[in-house]
């Protein structure tokens, strides 16, 4: 059984993650920190065969699309032949930028979630989607955080930001402010784009984990493409069950950092005071960046 003495207290707020009341995960041996085993031993030919073909199709969708940096640390961790050991991947990426995978259950709580960030901690969830959830599932698997997050913890700039936002995180749980830095990781961590001399690039994992918003977010004349500003995500509302209305453009990793660095707390004080955005505004003076073309 769990060790975990909040495990009850979790699940009583899960009918707000998942429409069924209900999370996927196993979390009958997770410890106090929702840490499990990998097991990887305990996976079947059959889901390391279903990894190599969402690595594939994915592999094949990424060039030209996503930020070199993703596709160059992707090359190096070389796991496209089977759901990849946690262990090895993290010996590499310690030496990299100081960061360890962690292996969860599926989804934890809010405060244990930014907890591992600030220390450096990936957390990593163990299960993969089953063949009918091949194109879409509601909770993220293995494939989407390892394929999607993993590549970009080697840059030291994208890992010191994301340190950050867990820091900034276990603050704004203090200050009300949860609710405007869960939208500024979902349009940057999850969502973002970046621009490239070569164009509009993908660095956010829930698109490069995506078998179809890949192409959807760089090439349709739908969806807005605005230049990043901090607190205009945080006023953002966004969709979670369709491709973005928008997405928001960072000229660099540079930027992400320096532009997130400052105090949230009079962003959260301002913001409490306006209502938020629908997903697909666009405001008066604001750019809305062509598509590739």
């Amino acid at each position: 059984m769990s060790t975990n003495p909040n495990t009850d207290d979790f699940f009583a707020t899960v009918a707000t993650k998942s429409d069924s009341g209900a999370l996927r995960g196993d979390y009958s041996h997770a410890d106090a920190n929702y840490v499990v085993a990998q097991n990887w031993d305990s996976y079947t030919p059959e889901q390391h065969a279903r990894w190599r073909r969402l690595y594939e199709r994915q592999a094949k969708l990424i060039p030209g699309r996503a930020c070199d940096v993703f596709i160059d640390s992707l090359k190096a961790l070389d796991v496209s032949q089977g759901i990849p050991r946690f262990d090895r991947t993290t010996e590499a990426l310690y030496k990299a930028t100081g960061w360890q995978l962690v292996a969860v259950p599926g989804l934890v709580p809010d405060q244990t979630f930014f907890e591992h960030l600030a220390n450096r901690r990936f957390p990593v969830t163990v299960w993969l989607r089953e063949e009918r959830e091949f194109d879409y599932i509601v909770e993220p698997d293995v494939f989407h955080d390892f394929f999607g997050h993993v590549p970009l913890l080697f840059n030291p700039i994208f890992a010191d930001h994301l340190q950050e936002y867990g820091k900034g995180g276990l603050k704004a749980l203090k200050l009300d402010g949860l609710a405007y830095l869960a939208r500024l990781y979902w349009y940057t961590i999850e969502f973002g784009l970046i621009q490239s001399e070569q164009g509009l690039r993908i660095y956010g994992a829930g698109i490069l984990s995506s078998g179809g918003e890949v192409e959807y977010c760089l090439s349709s004349d739908q969806p807005r493409r605005i230049p990043f500003q901090v607190e205009r995500i945080m006023r953002t509302q966004y969709k979670i069950d369709s491709y973005q209305e928008t997405y928001f453009v960072i000229r660099d990793f540079e930027q992400l950092f320096n532009d997130t660095e400052p105090d949230f707390t009079p962003f959260y004080e301002r913001l409490k005071t306006q209502e938020a955005l629908p997903a697909d505004t666009l405001l008066a003076g604001e750019t809305n960046l062509p598509p590739n073309r």
